[in-house]
């Protein structure tokens, strides 16, 4: 077992949980997860539903009991405390407020249990109205206010008591998608401003991507990789992640020349792409490359590196997605931003061809 006595944060050490199942071969729902969050940071675990992202926070929280391996908070182990003596508040899909009691009582109510003063209670509740932005209703029942209103209170709640670690278990699911993508950065906002570590559960990239300090992808109990938005994005480690995140494309060929950092790939075609590459590659060898639809440019007939015909032109409003058949019979997207007054740049039924400018392709790791 790693030594993580010394580590700030959370650190999560080759933790396993296996459930038994009455007549059935046992289910691992995590297997050998290692990671480190640190402190006042905004963690994303992201994967399907039953990765085991939820047991993993469930863990975090007190909730479940690993089978194997230890998690430690700035040093401190927690793996065997009970969750009401663990620095951690969770938001759970449900908000479980009281509906017969006010915004400030609901927000107030741990800081009751924990029985704080009442001149701390008092100036927190108000603290936290503030943070929140819900001052002008603080009397108001949690019945007579809105689904976003709802979901804020409980970020007060959780918050008011000043945990080390806030976990959130897709607390935007229940939301409309406006609503959503304003509570995105208003969340964002609140950690910054608490400085509190946020570890939030999604299954929803764009949630990731946007408010992410750092994401960890998760897949069958496993996390196959941890990076910031970005790095997880434009260099995913394995198919799985660049299929999962986002929109990809995906191109078979063999390696020709290699170099530092950058090998060329010769396509079906026969067309020779270069391409970045995270870890080592074998010259000769078959490899997989991944192409984001926006890095793409649409051509003239020969003038890209594959060609192709426009099967499907799907307007979105701030962009245009270009499904292109190609002369191998597989789907290449292009997606194109709009701007006021451009028509578009292909029709279907329309030959094109596709650019992939230096640097838009990425070799996935141990693909093939």
């Amino acid at each position: 077992m790693l030594d993580n006595t010394k580590v700030p944060g959370l650190a999560i050490d080759r933790v396993g949980k296996v459930f038994q199942q009455a007549g059935k071969p046992d289910f691992r729902a995590l297997d050998d997860v290692s990671l480190t969050i640190r402190p006042n940071e905004f963690f994303t675990l992201l994967g399907p539903s039953g990765c085991g992202k939820t047991t993993l926070l469930r863990m975090i929280a007190g909730f479940e009991h690993p089978s194997e391996g230890e998690i430690r908070l700035d040093g401190d182990p927690i793996t065997g405390l009970p969750p009401n003596r663990r620095p951690v508040n969770t938001v759970f899909q449900n908000y479980a407020l009281f509906p017969h009691l006010s915004v400030a009582a609901n927000i107030g109510f741990g800081l009751e249990m924990l029985k704080k003063p009442r001149a701390e209670i008092e100036a927190t509740v108000a603290q936290m109205l503030r943070l929140v932005r819900m001052e002008e209703m603080a009397d108001r029942k949690t019945s007579q206010i809105s689904g976003g209103q709802q979901q804020r209170v409980a970020l007060a709640r959780a918050l008011a008591p000043r945990p080390r670690v806030l976990l959130l278990d897709e607390p935007l699911s229940a939301l409309d998608l406006k609503l959503r993508k304003e509570m995105q950065i208003e969340l964002k906002r609140m950690q910054a401003e608490t400085g509190i570590t946020f570890v939030f559960v999604t299954h929803d990239q764009e949630e990731a991507l946007t408010m992410s300090d750092r994401i960890a992808v998760m897949s069958a109990g496993r996390v196959l990789q941890v990076g910031a938005p970005r790095d997880i994005y434009d260099r995913p480690a394995n198919h799985f992640v660049a299929n999962f995140i986002g929109d990809s494309n995906f191109l078979t060929g063999t390696v020709v020349e290699m170099s530092a950092g950058l090998v060329s790939i010769r396509l079906v075609n026969g067309a020779v792409l270069e391409a970045s590459v995270p870890s080592s590659v074998t010259f000769g060898a078959t490899a997989t490359v991944v192409v984001r639809p926006e890095h793409a440019v649409l051509a003239a007939p020969g003038e890209g590196v594959i060609a192709g015909e426009v099967e499907t032109v799907i307007y979105f409003g701030t962009d245009t997605h270009f499904h292109i058949r190609t002369g191998e019979g597989a789907t290449f997207i292009v997606r194109q931003q709009n701007r006021r007054g451009d028509a578009a740049v292909a029709q279907r039924g329309e030959a094109v061809s596709i650019h992939l400018p230096p640097g838009v392709a990425t070799v996935l790791a141990g693909e093939a």
